[in-house]
């Protein structure tokens, strides 16, 4: 048996985890679940370093170790890319250090789940205001993956995300593409994504990576578990 925990902000799109544990078709594989104390709903930067204080992090981690996690991501965008890459790199080994196993987040999902496709070359549409959609940006050119455009949607709170549907998905997917893009990302835990993986690469025609998608490949990952689930995207395929 193999059981990956994560630590989740608030209540948006949590169900995506136990549907994505269905997907993957591996009786052997758990996806424990555990909320985070979000404080404050707001893509805004001092809500969101807030939010993924070490402290906020870590209370969680005890009922993770009790459900078997051999290991634990962080999974929120947000509220890790926010911090900078050292200082996300610092959240993680924190988190770590807290939990005693190994850990991780959805930036450096992201990060790893591109690099596994071998795109170079992304486009990203984010529900996020201007301000924080540059800075998950930043953290992927970080990098070294070049960013070809980036769309933000303005939405404020992970509540309002959370009632999006596959129709306002596609649209954000459809808009956020460019025809030179080998990927399309869209940053946001708090966006119901799992159902919809297959609709949204039909219809851009490449990978399209999600935030909750890429934090089960890279919890995984963290696991040494390869699973083939061709229904979560062109990630899970090979």
């Amino acid at each position: 048996m193999t059981a990956i925990g994560f630590l989740y902000p608030g209540h948006s799109a949590e169900d995506d985890y136990p549907r994505m544990e269905m997907m993957l078709a591996a009786p052997d594989v758990r996806l424990p679940l555990v909320h985070t104390d979000i404080g404050t709903d707001a893509h805004r930067v001092d809500a969101l370093l807030e939010m993924g204080a070490p402290d906020r992090l870590a209370a969680g981690v005890e009922e993770l170790r009790l459900a078997g996690a051999e290991a634990v991501v962080w999974a929120c965008t947000s509220a890790s890319f926010v911090f900078g890459r050292e200082g996300a790199r610092d959240q993680v080994r924190r988190l770590a250090a807290a939990a005693g196993l190994p850990a991780s987040s959805t930036s450096f999902a992201f990060v790893g789940a591109v690099r596994e496709l071998a795109a170079t070359r992304v486009a990203v549409a984010a529900t996020y205001p201007p301000d924080v959609a540059e800075l998950f940006a930043g953290f992927l050119k970080a990098a070294g993956i070049e960013v070809l455009s980036t769309r933000a949607s303005g939405i404020v709170t992970a509540a309002e995300v959370g009632t999006w549907g596959r129709e306002e998905v596609l649209a954000l997917a459809r808009a956020g593409d460019r025809p030179d893009a080998e990927a399309v990302l869209l940053p946001d835990t708090a966006l119901h994504t799992a159902a919809h993986l297959s609709a949204l690469e039909a219809a851009l025609g490449k990978p399209v990576l999600t935030a909750n998608q890429v934090t089960v490949w890279e919890g995984l990952r963290l696991a040494e578990r390869r699973v083939r689930a061709p229904e979560l995207g062109r990630l899970f395929a090979g």
